[in-house]
């Protein structure tokens, strides 16, 4: 199994900035795609950064020039640091990999979520 461990979600007042990481472990897995996802309630959960293993990020289009996302393949490890936070990135933050294990074949593996909370 792969856990996904996150952190650096928090309160920050609007304008100001937040890094967010994630890291993967457990079972050796060949990885894919890494990023981020957020839900508020009464949504569907959002793609907000994702990287693929040629290090190319797509954003979502409310987020551009704001946050940025870089992987660490060395270390299993994506970062999303946001800049300019607006009230309306408030929301559940989840990490996502996409990766290939023995057992499972190509699955997709999320964390357990951080709240991000943008005060106004």
């Amino acid at each position: 199994q792969v856990h996904l461990v996150e952190s650096g979600g928090g309160l920050v007042q609007a304008g100001g900035s937040l890094r967010l990481s994630c890291t993967a472990s457990g079972s050796t897995f060949t990885p894919g795609a890494i990023g981020w996802y957020r839900q508020v309630p009464g949504k569907q959960r959002e793609s907000v950064a994702v990287i693929n293993n040629a290090g190319f990020a797509t954003y979502a289009d409310a987020v551009k020039g704001r946050f940025t996302v870089s992987r660490d393949n060395a270390k299993n490890t994506v970062v999303l640091q946001m800049d300019s936070l607006k009230s309306e990135d408030t929301a559940v933050y989840y990490c996502y990999l996409r990766c290939f294990t023995v057992r499972g074949g190509w699955t997709s593996n999320w964390g357990q979520g951080t709240q991000v909370t943008v005060s106004s």
